[in-house]
Formats: structure tokens, C-alpha cells, sequence
């Protein structure tokens, strides 16, 4: 063994990058998993209302009321109605169910349509 020469044999030395992307051989960026912060059912009420139509969202886990007022407060933006926090629920006036369940999706929650 001579003076310059290295104990270990790399088989892949000779090989060369040429022709390959720019982004080769290096790991993709790893995306932060979503949390899935769980179901909630979102429901079509219409009883004792004297008629009128209101979207209520319940079945949160683990989340406390500012939450829950924050996101109450996002639905009626988006929604341009207005709504309330009660019993842990959260009550949007109208029937509003899609654009409701788009806000919990951008939330991490997974919303379920129940009832009718």
C-alpha cells in the first residue's frame, strides 16, 4: 500500500452526475403531518326556533371555550351571519354547513354532516 492510497474501495467513485436534476440525491422537504384534532358534527336545526334555520357544531374534544369563541367568531366572518357560544356548542344563524365545515377542515378538525 502506498502512501495516498485509503484502506476503504468506494464502488461508486467512477460514477458521475452528469444528466441527472439539479435536485438529485438530496431528501425531499418533509412535510409537518397535520394533526387530526378529531370529529365534529355539524348539524341542521330548525326545531324550536320559531322557524328559522341554524347551523350548530358540537362534539368538540380537548378544546376550551376562547377556542371555541375564535372559531365561532371565524364562521360568522365567513358566513356574514351571526352566531353564539352555548353549552359548548357552537350556533351559526342559517343554514351554513358547507362553508362551516371548510373552517373546521382549515382547523385540523374532521367534520362530519349528521342529522338533516
Amino acid at each position: 500500500m502506498t502512501k495516498g492510497e485509503s484502506f476503504s474501495h468506494n464502488p461508486f467513485g467512477a460514477l458521475s452526475s452528469n444528466g441527472l436534476p439539479a435536485d438529485a440525491g438530496q431528501r425531499p422537504e418533509a412535510k409537518p403531518a397535520r394533526k387530526n384534532r378529531g370529529r365534529v358534527d355539524i348539524i341542521r336545526q330548525t326545531a324550536g326556533r320559531g322557524g328559522k334555520t341554524v347551523t350548530v357544531v358540537k362534539g368538540f374534544v380537548g378544546i376550551g371555550l376562547p377556542e371555541k369563541e375564535q372559531l365561532a367568531k371565524a364562521m360568522q366572518k365567513a358566513c356574514g351571519t351571526g352566531g353564539t357560544v352555548k353549552n359548548g356548542q357552537i350556533e351559526i344563524q342559517g343554514d351554513k354547513r358547507q362553508e362551516v365545515a371548510r373552517i373546521l377542515g382549515e382547523a385540523n378538525f374532521r367534520p362530519v354532516f349528521a342529522g338533516g
